[in-house]
Parts: structure tokens; C-alpha cells; sequence
């Protein structure tokens, strides 16, 4: 069957098929927890996003058998190529949890190295590997050796507290190591979104290294994707809080890398029409009201620009019903055409 995970490593292999997908210079939607889900990997996939990577998944919660982990790691018909990003503090436990999602037929493993969240660093989960880049790379080995699939690593530029970051070395030795690609957010863990991402460390990084280098960090337009390609020579650039707010992104900077066209923004239509169809799917997928609430985040960008968005986002967050919110919707949109 095509949407098995088997049958998705038969028809293309995981070697080829993450070279293939890194050949289209990909625009690539982040892992963002609570956000990227499948329901979100879908609708941005339609937008233009040729690589999803999932809500990163906590490996103590998948060993355990936690259905939040199972779910998280789901991979149904069509969410493909996806990557699966697992994170933990233990080398052991990572290259268990890896063994378990390559079943779920990924495109291939990411580990998360990065998360500056403190309650995973301080635990020594996400960017807390930095403190000890020699475990880290060590770490990363174990999980290769576990899995036939490649794995990717994501991670920032250092903790920030060093004299220099180590991100280039360190870019170095996880390639020794067998790591098949590096995804540099680039900040710092301490800086965390406070300061202006420095894309010229991906440059830097690609001087020392064969495998895909992919940028993130402060990628907002088209442009900025394409100046991020042009000025770095990433391999990919992935996009995360914009994409939350204006998922159009995708769609955009694929006609400006593919033919040089810069679209014209979305349509008060197109924001609404959005909107309606995540809020149904959201509600189809989870119930009210938890349907309503998962995409809460996602209202300021949809209704953006509207003539009163502040009044209509407090009016869309003070009900919790999937036929009150359409209801809103409705008037705003024709309030909105009225001259």
C-alpha cells in the first residue's frame, strides 16, 4: 500500500530520497511544538513547503509508550517527505527512540540539539548537548549506528558563554561521525529570538563540511528566503514563527526562488477562507473546544491587515465554539466588503 512507511522506503529509499529532496533546495517548515502538527504540516505542505519536520518528540514519553509521543510521530497519507525530531538527554535512550520512529517511515531522524527552552537545557536535552560538544558528537554516532535512515542534527551557533562558538568544529566532527545533515538556527542558546540571527555563520559552516548546511532564524519573506540561499549557500532554509502567522511564505518564496515572480500578498478571501478551513479541520481532528483553542495562535495572521483585527481576534478568542467563530468570520468578511 503507498502510504505505508514501508512501502514509502521501498518506492524511494531513504539515501536517495534525502538527497533528492535537499537537490530542490527545499523551503522547510521548523519543528515547533504544539504547532507542527500534522493537521499544520498539511496545510503549509499545500502552500509550498517541499520538507516538514514534526513537533519535536520527547523520548522518555515515546519509550513509554505515551500517545502524545505516538501521535506526535504519526505520519498518515500524503505527509511526506517529514522528518521526525526526537530529544532527550541520554545517548542510549535517543538511539532507542530512533529505532522506534524509523518505523514510522520517515524521510529521516533529526535530533534536537538547539531547544533554549530552559526546562529542557538545564536537563541537558536541546541546547544543553553544547555544554559538551564532545558528547554530543559522540551522542549523534550512537543514534547513526542505530538506524539505517539518515540523521540530521539541528542545533545554534553555541551557548553563547564561549569564546568562540563551536558550531563550525562541531559541524566538522558531527559529519565524522555520519550524521547525513546540519539545520543551524543562528543564535546562540542564551540569545535565544532576542538578537538579530547571524546567517553568515551557515557560509562558515559550509566551507568545512560536504552534507546539507539549512539556515533558520529570522527568515520572514520570500526575500529573505532567497537572499538566505544566495548569500549562504544553504542547501535549505527553514521557516518557524512566520510560517505560524503567514504560512503563505511557502508558496511565496517558491515563485521567487523557482520563477523570479513575487506574488501579491494573500486576499482578505484567501486569509478567511484559511482560516475557516484550520479552524474546521482543527475541530474535526480534536472536539470543542480544544479544536478551537489549537489554532488560536494562528488567528493574528489570518485576520491580519482587517479593518478592527484587534476587535474581531478578541472576539474570535472569547468563543470557544467552531458555529459562533464561522459566525464571526462571516460578518467580519462582510463588514469588510461593504464600502
Amino acid at each position: 500500500m503507498a502510504g505505508t512507511p514501508l512501502a514509502r522506503r521501498e518506492l524511494c529509499g531513504p539515501d536517495m530520497s534525502f538527497d533528492e529532496i535537499f537537490a530542490r533546495r527545499p523551503v522547510v517548515l521548523a519543528p515547533m511544538e504544539e504547532v507542527s502538527d500534522a493537521l499544520f504540516r498539511q496545510l503549509c505542505r499545500r502552500l509550498g513547503a517541499e520538507l516538514c519536520v514534526t513537533e519535536f518528540v520527547n523520548v522518555e514519553g515515546l519509550l513509554r509508550g505515551c500517545r502524545k509521543a505516538g501521535r506526535k510521530m504519526h505520519l498518515g497519507e500524503g505527509d511526506e517527505p517529514t522528518a521526525i525530531q526526537i530529544y532527550g538527554n541520554d545517548a542510549g535512550r535517543l538511539a532507542e527512540a530512533a529505532v522506534i520512529a524509523e518505523q514510522a517511515g520517515p524521510a529521516f531522524i533529526d535530533i534536537n540539539c538547539g531547544c533554549p527552552v530552559s526546562k529542557i537545557a538545564r536537563r541537558g536535552a536541546g541546547a544543553g548537548w553544547l555544554r559538551d560538544p564532545t558528547a554530543m558528537v559522540a551522542m549523534a554516532a550512537r543514534v547513526v549506528r542505530s538506524v539505517s535512515l539518515p540523521v540530521t542534527v539541528k542545533t545554534r551557533l553555541g551557548l553563547g558563554t564561549e569564546p568562540e562558538m563551536p558550531i563550525v568544529e562541531l559541524a566538522r566532527r558531527l559529519e565524522d561521525a555520519g550524521v547525513r545533515g546540519l539545520t543551524v538556527h543562528c543564535r546562540t542558546a542564551q540569545a535565544g529570538f532576542r538578537v538579530p540571527a547571524d546567517w553568515s555563520w551557515v557560509a562558515r559552516v559550509r566551507e568545512v563540511v560536504s552534507i546539507p548546511v539549512v539556515l533558520n532564524g529570522d527568515v520572514r519573506s520570500a526575500g529573505d528566503v532567497l537572499r538566505a540561499f544566495e548569500s549562504t549557500g544553504a542547501a535549505g532554509v527553514m521557516v518557524g514563527r512566520r510560517a505560524i502567522e503567514h504560512p503563505w511564505i511557502f508558496r511565496e518564496a517558491r515563485a521567487l526562488l523557482d520563477h523570479a515572480t513575487v506574488l501579491s500578498p494573500p486576499t482578505l478571501a484567501e486569509r478567511l477562507e484559511l482560516c475557516r478551513a484550520h479552524l474546521c479541520a482543527s475541530v474535526q481532528q480534536r472536539g470543542e473546544p480544544r479544536g478551537v483553542y489549537c489554532i488560536r495562535r494562528h488567528l493574528g495572521g489570518y485576520i491580519h491587515g482587517l479593518h478592527g483585527a484587534a476587535a474581531l481576534r478578541a472576539k474570535l478568542f472569547s468563543c470557544d465554539r467552531l458555529a459562533g467563530c464561522l459566525e464571526i468570520l462571516a460578518d467580519a468578511e462582510e463588514h469588510a466588503r461593504q464600502p
